[in-house]
């Protein structure tokens, strides 16, 4: 047997791998930008916006496509 890999680049990346590269890629002033939430504006970090993220999912879709969107320009 053969094991189908799936075609979501989500598949597999954690929230917080995709923090992480967000801020090493764009930084918080531009997540904070783009996402306007206060956990990336106002003393931002991972576990604050672990934090926020996990409870509220609209906040997280828009990460994840600012995620996906750093993935096309590399």
């Amino acid at each position: 047997m053969t094991a189908t890999k799936s075609n979501d680049p989500l598949h597999g990346v954690t929230l917080e791998a995709i923090l992480n590269q967000l801020v090493e890629r764009v930084g918080w002033p531009e997540m904070g930008r783009v996402v306007d939430i206060r956990c990336f504006q106002y003393n931002p970090s991972i576990k604050s916006s672990l934090q926020f993220l996990r409870r509220t999912p609209w906040a997280r879709k828009e990460v994840e496509k600012l995620y996906l969107q750093t993935l096309k320009q590399s």
